[in-house]
């Protein structure tokens, strides 16, 4: 049979409207494709605004809206009432409103010496166990950064165990070590020690705060010193520098953001605290933790407390804007 009389196999003819829907489902997906499908989403659905509004709304929802509540709550007067407070705004007529805004509540926490002592005492209590969980923390942190890749996850765990308990508990148990008949106060006794007075000291404050917190500076410490480039300390030794000299010149300034993270990580919370000086701590002065509480649920002056709440958080303003900013710092230096 000749060459040219073989049958040559024949293409399937193209359907018309097949072809245009194969077209068209080409084009979209070259158009709208993964690749472009999440350019196209991010320019023109503005995904990421969306995820970013995610946590402002978490803010305005649980931050703003409760500090406006209580702002307005301490500009009004109190009442023997249910609310126990006035309203700031007053209908007075059918086409006239009163605002009432009483700054009774601030300048009676100037004039009254409990609300400042209870100020200054939990300043002082914060600053010293702030000092207490550096001195203590910053060795731990170190030790931890510097230790191998296995007994790094162990010793993170165990700084991290104790949150797996309830806090309450926590604090309750050194009730059961700091009370005179205690076990500390026991084992001293086997030497002939004691026993001594512990419970209801601001050394039982100082104990319960920093054994609650300390994990608060170990943990940004250490974030900070395990990021460390060793072949500085490499090069202060091939120069001469000893390791103690080596430290004070080169881990300590680097150290600073963690060192300032750590303790104001601490320094905030224990301004307000109100577990530890109430099961540990003295009854002649309180800290404005156990003010706060009291002049809600026991006074039932609901103005009074807000305006202590609000010049406590006036007074936490500035480490608060530390933090953040040392915390951007942080964040910037380790982008670079």
């Amino acid at each position: 049979m000749a060459r040219s009389q073989l049958r040559q196999p024949q293409k399937p003819p193209i359907d018309a409207w097949g072809a245009g829907r194969l077209g068209l489902i080409f084009s979209l997906l070259y158009r709208f494709g993964p690749p472009r499908w999440s350019q196209y989403v991010r320019k023109h659905w503005a995904g990421q605004r969306l995820v970013i509004a995610v946590p402002y709304l978490w803010l305005f929802l649980f931050f703003a809206v409760p500090f406006i509540i209580v702002l307005k709550l301490s500009f009004s007067e109190v009442r023997l009432a249910m609310p126990p407070f006035a309203p700031l705004i007053e209908k007075v007529s059918d086409v006239a409103y009163a605002v009432n805004l009483n700054l009774g509540n601030y300048a009676f926490l100037l004039s009254d010496p409990l609300y400042t002592s209870s100020y200054l005492y939990s300043a002082k209590v914060a600053a010293v166990s702030t000092l207490f969980c550096l001195l203590i923390g910053y060795p731990m942190a170190y030790a931890i950064a510097r230790s191998t890749p296995t007994m790094r996850g162990i010793w993170l765990m165990l700084i991290i165990l104790p949150f797996w308990t309830s806090f309450l508990l926590r604090v309750y148990a050194w009730v059961g070590l700091l009370k005179t008949d205690g076990l500390i106060n026991q084992a001293l006794g086997i030497f002939g020690l004691g026993p001594f007075t512990m419970m209801y000291t601001d050394f039982a404050v100082y104990i319960g705060i920093v054994y609650s917190y300390l994990p608060f500076m170990i943990l940004p410490l250490y974030s900070n010193l395990e990021k460390h480039d060793l072949t500085l300390l490499e090069a202060s030794a091939d120069l001469g520098a000893g390791p103690i000299k080596s430290f004070l010149r080169i881990t300590l300034p680097l150290s600073f953001p963690g060192i300032v993270a750590g303790s104001l990580l601490v320094f905030i919370p224990s301004v307000g605290e109100y577990v530890i000086p109430s099961l540990l701590g003295r009854s002649d002065q309180l800290m404005i933790g156990r003010v706060l509480s009291d002049e809600f649920f026991a006074n039932r002056d609901w103005p009074v407390a807000s305006a202590v709440s609000i010049a406590m958080l006036l007074m936490l303003v500035v480490p608060i804007v530390l933090f953040q900013r040392f915390q951007n710092r942080e964040l910037a230096g380790a982008k670079k």
